[in-house]
């Protein structure tokens, strides 16, 4: 089977556009977040409180779907966001926000443990780590309608729970980016910068 190399990040971090990039440079087959066919993304950002159990629910399902079919791929498979995510940050989040109840929460965190026991971590995550400012720039750049409502607090609360959950990370490689002063999608000198320190990890990985 192919290798799997899972980029992890808060919401403008840039993934998206690196897993693109990584996809293209070395043909790796690129697996993204399903946020076009969500049905409950635009209601969450609307009602958080109402929608937060659906939504993590859905995230849940379908990253396990798609840790399955990346399992099943004979060439290397690079992955927008990974299952863990949700489960370390968004839903414990939304809970200590008192966005998700308690009873909904710990209803969520003990399929999470279940779905988890079935599933391989990447060979390789690469964290992409912003602070908020650089976020906010990127998410007001690529101009989601349903994000325009996120508020700076919710994503500083992110971010410390993103630095958080990867200093405990001891599922398998790490690869922690700094994209503050970093411009990967215009500038080929920026990319090259992350290229070189991918390739770094790569011994004995491929």
């Amino acid at each position: 089977m192919g290798k799997h190399i899972a980029i992890a990040g808060n919401i403008g971090s840039g993934k998206t556009t690196l897993t693109t990039l990584l996809a293209k440079q070395y043909n790796w087959e690129a697996h993204f977040e399903d946020v076009d066919n969500n049905p409950y993304l635009n209601d969450f950002y609307e009602d958080m409180q109402r929608w937060s159990f659906n939504l993590q629910i859905f995230f849940l399902n379908s990253r396990f779907r798609q840790l399955q079919d990346i399992r099943r791929q004979p060439k290397a498979v690079i992955q927008d966001r990974t299952i863990y995510e949700d489960a370390h940050i968004f839903a414990p989040n939304l809970h200590a926000m008192g966005l998700m109840t308690g009873r909904d929460f710990e209803n969520y965190r003990s399929l999470f443990e279940a779905v988890s026991s079935m599933v391989q971590p990447p060979d390789l995550l690469i964290y992409l780590r912003a602070s908020v400012p650089t976020l906010v720039k990127q998410i007001q750049r690529r101009g989601r309608e349903y994000e325009d409502g996120i508020r700076l607090d919710y994503l500083r609360r992110l971010n410390e729970r993103y630095e958080a959950w990867i200093d405990t990370y001891t599922e398998g490689k790490l690869l922690i980016v700094d994209v503050d002063n970093l411009n990967f999608a215009d500038k080929p000198e920026d990319l090259g910068f992350i290229i070189n320190k991918i390739e770094a990890e790569f011994n004995g990985l491929f």
